[in-house]
């Protein structure tokens, strides 16, 4: 797989723009954080190939994203909550993993059978997650029935996944893909690699024996409501033909991040959960697990609704997420979904929305 650095990721593809507003956006953050305490840590149920488990999701503190310290995605704001330095020592992370643990000690009955480690960056790039650190996470959870990492295109490598693979784990690499749309993935994520690097990666990971979770973005940034939901659903049977588990992930706005400069200038909403549920409906009968977990669900900054009706429309995309069953749908409704329909109709300028 490719090298990558800020440089190559920058030359002909008219990034620098993007980047140099990104870089002056995450400059202003003034946090700082502890290397030895986990970014965050949760227990919840998933729905996988192997059935519906409990799942411990841990996001470590790493030096961050080496893209988004280039510049970046223009929504994630995850580099803001890294470590300064851009690199976290092994002891300090394996401290982060004992955290994670004694969080599933005091909140679990029993050891989750699934466990999804995140970086807010890449899992598989050693300037992040170090050979050793990698080699002794995966002996902590060897007694697993499955493990998670995430990774962008360019780190997935036979040899690094082969430290779960050879433990016995069944072993899923989750690639922030983002959109199948090359267009979309450049202009409106500014994410830099090709829908083939994505297919390279998902050749790289059946060689390890080990399968890939992707991950879509709803709505970023300079999207109508419609051509998000269509967007979407062409990304979700896409990436079906590659990966067994499509994970759909409404935008949301957080700080320090382009996103968060139109939303506060009028220039943005995020998605209608009610479009959330449109994609999952349309594209149910894909050959793929499709899931979706609307963060921020119900609140202005995250995918929303009216407000009377968000908390029984995020139940129903639970629900359909752990049971693939779309009839769910048919048993919600509200007003709002009228205007909800305007919009998707009537919207066709970007970053205009008709209704916040």
């Amino acid at each position: 797989m490719s090298e990558p650095s800020p440089d190559v990721y920058e030359q002909g593809k008219g990034m620098d723009a993007h980047n140099q507003v990104m870089r002056d956006i995450r400059s202003r953050k003034d946090e700082t954080y502890d290397p030895h305490e986990p970014t965050r840590v949760w227990l919840d149920e998933d729905n996988t190939p192997g059935g519906v488990y409990q799942s411990l999701t841990i996001i470590l503190n790493t030096g961050g994203c080496r893209w988004a310290r280039a510049g970046g995605c223009t929504m994630c704001g995850y580099v803001a909550e890294s470590v300064e330095g851009g690199s976290v020592s092994h002891d300090a992370l394996m401290d982060q993993i004992d955290a994670c643990l004694a969080h599933e000690r005091e909140n679990a009955d029993e050891p989750a059978e699934l466990i999804k480690i995140y970086t807010s960056g890449s899992f598989l790039d050693e300037r992040e997650v170090g050979a050793e650190t990698r080699a002794a996470i995966a002996d902590a959870f060897a007694d697993r029935e499955r493990i998670v990492v995430e990774s962008l295109p360019d780190f997935v490598d036979r040899e690094k996944l082969a430290d779960f693979t050879e433990r016995g784990l069944d072993t899923d690499v989750a690639v922030g893909l983002e959109t199948a749309t090359d267009r979309v993935r450049h202009d409106c994520v500014n994410k830099y690699f090709d829908f083939e690097d994505f297919v390279d990666a998902t050749a790289e990971a059946e060689a390890a024996g080990a399968g890939v979770k992707a991950y879509l973005l709803m709505k970023p940034p300079f999207l109508t409501e419609a051509e998000a939901i269509e967007d979407m659903v062409e990304s979700v049977r896409r990436c079906a033909e590659y990966c067994h588990t499509v994970s759909m992930n409404p935008c949301n706005v957080q700080r320090y991040t382009m996103v968060d400069e139109l939303y506060f200038q009028g220039g943005y909403r995020p998605p209608w959960l009610w479009s959330v549920a449109e994609v999952l409906d349309r594209t149910a009968d894909a050959d793929a697990i499709v899931v979706s977990d609307p963060v921020g669900g119900g609140s202005e900054r995250g995918p929303h609704n009216c407000g009377e009706c968000d908390e029984q429309v995020e139940r129903a995309i639970k629900d359909f997420s752990l049971r693939q069953d779309p009839s769910v749908f048919e048993q919600v409704s509200c007003d709002c979904e009228a205007t909800w329909e305007t919009v998707v109709e009537t919207e066709t300028g970007y970053a205009m929305p008709l209704a916040r």
